[in-house]
C-alpha cells in the first residue's frame, strides 16, 4: 500500500504547532494534569518519621509556638535519584538559618506557603520536583519560597511578581498537576505602608500589637534616612517579634489565606526583565520515578 507522504507532513507540522502553542500558553509540558505519583497506590512514602526541630532558640523563638508552621518534605536521593520513601521535617528554624537571620517577612513567608501547601498537596507531603514559585522582591519571601520548592532562578521555576502590589503574597504552582496558588496575609495583620492585601479575607481576632501604630513607625523609620534613633530601631522590632509569636499562638486560617488560581499562567504573572532568557535544565529530579531492578541484586 502507497503512503501518501504529504499527508503525513501535513499532520506532523500541524502537531508540532500544536506544541508550541501549548508551550507559549503554559511554562510546562502540554502533558501536565495527573499528580507525579499517587501515595498508597504506586508509591509508598512514610511521614512523620523525621522530628521537627521546636525547640526555640535565641534566632528562632517562634517555633515552639502551637501554630508555627512545619512542612513534610519529599526529595530525590542525590543528584540523579529516585524518590525518597520518606519525608524530613521543616521548621522556621531551618528557613531562618538557609536566610541568615530571623525576621518578621520570613514568618509571614512561610506561613502563606504553609496555606498554599494545604490546597496543593491535601496528603500533607510536599514533593519539592514539581514545584514553581513567585515572589515580591523581598529576600525573605523569595529565600522562604526556593528553600521550601526548590525552584531558582537558574532553572527558570522561581520569577517575581509583575505586578508590584504582590509584594507580600507568593504563588506556589505545581506543574504535574496544573494547579497554582496564591497565598499572603489577612487584612488585619498587614503591617506594610502603602500596600494593600490582595485577597478579600479579614481577620476576627484582635492583635497584642496594634497594626497602625506600627505601620506608623515603619514608615518613619523608612523615610528617617538615616537619622532614625535607636530606640524606634529597638520598639520595631520588639512589634515584630511580638507580633509574630501573638499570630503563632492560634490556627494559621485565621492570619492566612490562600486561594486557587484558575487558568494559571506563569507569562501572565512573572515579570520577564528579571527572568534569565536560557535557563539550566533541572537534573536532581531526572529520574525520580525510575523503575527499580526486578531483584535486590540483579546486572539489570
Amino acid at each position: 500500500m502507497k503512503r501518501d507522504w504529504s499527508c503525513v507532513f501535513v499532520s506532523g507540522v500541524f502537531l508540532f504547532c500544536l506544541l508550541i502553542l501549548c508551550s507559549m500558553s503554559c511554562p510546562i509540558s502540554v502533558w501536565s494534569g495527573e499528580p507525579a505519583y499517587k501515595q498508597g497506590v504506586n508509591i509508598f512514602i512514610e511521614t512523620g518519621v523525621d522530628q521537627p526541630d521546636r525547640v526555640p532558640t535565641w534566632y528562632a523563638p517562634m517555633v515552639a509556638k502551637p501554630y508555627a508552621p512545619v512542612f513534610e518534605m519529599l526529595a530525590t536521593k542525590g543528584t540523579q535519584g529516585r524518590y525518597y520513601p520518606y519525608t524530613y521535617a521543616v521548621t522556621l528554624k531551618d528557613i531562618v538559618k538557609y536566610h541568615g537571620h530571623d525576621c518578621e517577612g520570613l514568618s509571614h513567608a512561610a506561613a502563606s506557603a504553609r496555606v498554599a501547601f494545604d490546597i496543593l498537596f491535601p496528603d500533607g507531603i510536599v514533593d519539592r520536583s514539581v514545584l514553581w514559585g513567585i515572589t515580591g522582591p523581598s529576600p525573605c519571601w523569595s529565600d522562604t519560597v526556593a528553600f521550601l520548592t526548590g525552584a531558582r532562578i537558574q532553572y527558570g521555576n522561581l520569577g517575581f511578581f509583575k505586578d508590584k502590589k504582590y509584594g507580600h503574597a507568593l504563588i506556589l504552582y505545581r506543574e504535574d498537576t496544573g494547579v497554582a496558588a496564591l497565598a499572603t496575609w489577612k487584612h488585619g495583620i498587614d503591617n506594610i505602608p502603602g500596600e494593600p492585601v490582595v485577597l478579600p479575607g479579614k481577620i476576627t481576632w484582635k492583635p497584642q500589637v496594634n497594626r497602625d501604630e506600627v505601620i506608623n513607625l515603619k514608615d518613619v523609620v523608612k523615610k528617617a534616612d538615616g537619622k532614625q534613633t535607636p530606640y524606634q530601631v529597638d520598639l520595631m522590632r520588639y512589634y515584630q517579634w511580638k507580633h509574630v509569636n501573638d499570630v503563632f499562638s492560634r490556627p494559621l486560617e485565621d492570619s492566612y489565606q490562600s486561594t486557587i488560581i484558575e487558568n494559571f499562567k506563569w507569562v501572565d504573572w512573572v515579570d520577564p526583565k528579571k527572568m534569565i532568557s536560557n535557563p539550566h535544565q533541572r537534573t536532581d529530579t531526572r529520574l525520580k520515578n525510575d523503575p527499580y531492578r526486578k531483584r535486590p541484586v540483579s546486572l539489570e
